[in-house]
């Protein structure tokens, strides 16, 4: 059996269910396939710079007194996130021989190496010296190549893939009853952290030029409230403009967020950018339209007429789009498209990438 360490500064606890959801989901996916998977990650979101100095310095010596212990059964380690997580990678790579696979996930390029020149360099070191780098989205994968310098051969497309027996087609009516929603309550959603990169000013104002002709729709807005300050100031925004019906939930379980998936018209997704948007897939295989920016992996997830594809941070634009997926008539959205971008996205094609990436990965390094 394979052994793999799993490196991720993020991934969920029972206090903190959906933090970094999507790495557990792929754990349990190698696991499916018999292999054996250590996970070595942080599963606390809190910040502060005590705190997370702490918390970072704990999982650096855990991470690395694993390795050392197991280093002899260990076929590879995979990173998720090019820093600070690779890092860890990189280290069982030069002390210990270890080969390691990273996986980019959009902040890791976008955000975190535009800090400053050092970690662009270490990001660029560890992107260049992994055996294989996967990447979630397109854009990414052109970065990776043209900024970072890694070559073609080693950067691989693979999403983090969507759950079709969890998020799936449930008939609109259904879901909405079991939700405790009349038939005729028409559902926007948007799912994520409540941050400004995520468009939800925009979002705020959009739904507020569309509600007068769309009276009985109503817009949650679900996911972790991390940045106290710009929620108090959504919601001062949503107050002022005498936006109504708008309401904010916390973060949903899997199970959960599938119903509510199946049961809104309308996922809204307004980001300023984004690595690849896996809640559009997610509400993709539950049948229900999406609306998000021409941005990142959006992109091309919604090219085709998968979904509605608007400007970012023009709420004039995520308003025409909101109205197109709610009016009545044809619907502007290519099923058969959709459901094909779902397929090519499915856990099975997922798991089947991944582990052709472990076994080529493994091959090379016994040639080494």
């Amino acid at each position: 059996m394979q052994k793999i360490v799993v490196f991720s500064n993020m991934y969920p606890s029972s206090d903190h269910p959906t933090y970094g959801i999507f790495v557990k989901n792929q754990v349990n996916l190698l696991k499916s396939a018999g292999l054996d998977v250590d996970v070595i990650a942080i599963e606390e979101p809190g910040k502060g710079k005590i705190q997370t100095l702490k918390k970072y310095a704990g999982w650096f010596f855990r991470s690395l007194a694993n390795l050392m212990k197991n280093k002899k059964k260990i076929s590879l380690t995979h990173a998720h996130y090019a820093f600070p997580t690779g890092l860890l990678s990189l280290i069982g790579k030069k002390w210990l021989g270890l080969p390691y696979v990273v996986t980019v996930h959009g902040g890791d390029i976008d955000k975190m190496a535009a800090k400053n020149a050092r970690i662009a360099k270490m990001t660029k070191s560890i992107l260049q010296q992994a055996q294989a780098v996967i990447v979630v989205g397109e854009k990414l994968r052109k970065e990776v190549i043209d900024r970072f310098g890694v070559p073609d051969s080693r950067v691989h497309l693979i999403s983090m893939g969507v759950d079709t027996d969890v998020f799936k087609p449930i008939p609109k009516l259904e879901a909405k009853e079991t939700l405790g929603f009349q038939a005729d309550k028409r559902i926007i959603l948007f799912v994520g952290n409540v941050i400004r990169a995520k468009g939800l000013l925009e979002l705020a104002e959009a739904f507020g030029k569309i509600k007068p002709d769309f009276p009985d729709t109503v817009l949650f807005i679900a996911g972790s409230q991390k940045d106290q300050n710009f929620t108090e100031e959504l919601q001062q925004f949503i107050q002022e403009k005498a936006i109504k019906d708008v309401q904010f939930k916390g973060p949903l379980s899997q199970p959960v967020l599938a119903r509510w998936m199946a049961a809104a018209d309308v996922l809204a997704l307004p980001s300023h950018h984004e690595g690849f948007g896996l809640v559009a897939l997610e509400a993709m295989a539950a049948g229900t339209t999406v609306v998000g920016t021409d941005v990142g992996g959006l992109s091309y997830l919604l090219a085709n007429q998968a979904g509605i594809l608007v400007q970012p941070e023009q709420p004039d634009s995520l308003a025409d789009g909101l109205r197109k997926a709610l009016a009545d008539g044809p619907s502007p959205i290519d099923e058969n498209k959709m459901r094909e971008t779902v397929a090519q996205h499915s856990y099975d094609n997922i798991l089947h990438n991944l582990l052709s990436i472990y076994k080529a990965v493994g091959k090379e390094n016994d040639r080494e």
